[in-house]
């Protein structure tokens, strides 16, 4: 009894021998086990973190008294905010937001310094950018602290049983700072993406595995027609999932919607055929289906991570900063949310089209000359 349990645990265990030295022996195989672990174990630490390394600010301080002084040195003494404006009006208040050249606007009103002094309530605004609701709340609540602190040594060195100094807040573009009103809007393209670079990069391995790669070799198509064959019904597919997402958004979650369908929908084709490239890439220089999935969700994962989507690009290492420009879906998340949510127009957001259009133009070439380097 005790040999036969000694037999088979010998015969399973040179089983177990022969797999791992297939896995093993394989270089492709290796790299594989190895890098893409490593890989996203780095970029969740550094780049999927909700904590504020930096808040840019602008600053409307009209009193321009000793109290107001105090609290703005106070604030910029934290290490967190940077201001990145001082401005001399509130009407220089919205395009600086709109512009998302700051997160936090603060302004302080020219009766602060009266106020304070004579030991009343003195009101500060603090505008926040609620397009991303967790860290518009972050930094309100950085805000609070601040002047929290503020507030107990301004009571220590002069009395007084209130706070001097009060906060009234405002969200702009998410009033009740919602994360659905930030989170569903970027779903619209990120949940496209995923399907459409699988159904792409699915398209030329299944052919090679299926057997009819080589029959389709053998019509009068040309390469780069076949490439352009596949590439149509991938990113008709993603607009209309695209849409799926928008009417889920609109009538079920009634977030509402500020921008035009024209605008969303122009940025959406220019999200979608870069993906698109992205996905034929993968296609081309996959052997069969099992390789292209495996590349596909190797590559799923850094691109959410490094879209924006969830925690700020402003908020992440340099390096990453860098390496999110070959990622289309950072532009597509930037490009949809100011549409849907700030209304914006087209001359507002070129500066997401445009690296759309180079990826584009980049990945389908790369693609087409990958695609006819197989054939060779």
């Amino acid at each position: 009894m005790n040999g036969s349990i000694i037999d088979f645990l010998r015969r399973v265990a040179h089983l177990c021998r022969k797999e791992l030295l297939v896995i093993l022996k394989d270089p492709s195989s290796r790299v594989i086990l190895v890098v893409p672990a490593l890989m996203q174990s780095l970029l969740f630490g550094y780049a999927a973190t909700y904590d504020l390394s930096h808040v840019d600010y602008a600053l409307l301080d009209q009193s321009r008294g000793g109290a107001s002084t105090a609290l703005i040195a106070r604030l910029d003494g934290t290490g967190v905010f940077r201001r990145a404006a001082t401005l001399d009006s509130p009407v220089e208040i919205a395009p600086v937001v709109n512009a998302q050249k700051a997160l936090v606007v603060i302004q302080i009103g020219p009766e602060f310094e009266k106020q304070i002094n004579a030991g009343q309530p003195a009101p500060i605004q603090v505008i926040i950018d609620a397009r991303n609701s967790n860290t518009a709340g972050s930094a309100a609540g950085f805000v609070g602290s601040v002047v929290d602190a503020f507030n107990g040594e301004w009571r220590q060195r002069h009395g007084g049983a209130q706070a001097p100094v009060r906060i009234e807040s405002r969200a702009w573009f998410n009033p009740n700072l919602e994360t659905r009103w930030n989170f569903m809007p970027g779903m619209i393209a990120a949940l496209s993406m995923l399907q459409t670079l699988l159904l792409t990069a699915l398209s030329v391995a299944r052919e090679r595995e299926q057997g009819t790669f080589d029959q389709l070799l053998v019509t009068p198509l040309s390469p780069t027609e076949i490439m352009i064959g596949k590439a149509v019904p991938p990113v008709f597919i993603g607009l209309v999932q695209s849409t799926l997402v928008l009417l889920v958004t609109l009538l079920w979650f009634r977030v509402p919607m500020a921008g035009s369908l024209l605008t969303l929908y122009t940025g959406l084709v220019f999200f979608t055929v870069a993906s698109v490239g992205i996905g034929l890439s993968i296609s081309a220089v996959s052997a069969n289906m099992q390789q292209a999935m495996l590349y596909t969700f190797v590559l799923i994962m850094p691109m959410m991570l490094l879209s924006g989507l969830t925690t700020p690009v402003s908020n992440m290492p340099r390096a990453l900063q860098i390496a999110t420009l070959a990622n289309p879906l950072r532009f597509a998340i930037d490009l949809v949310q100011r549409v849907y949510l700030e209304g914006v127009g087209l001359l507002t957001v070129w500066h997401d089209l445009i690296p759309l259009f180079i990826i584009a133009a980049i990945t389908l070439p790369l693609a087409a000359w990958l695609f006819r380097h197989r054939l060779v």
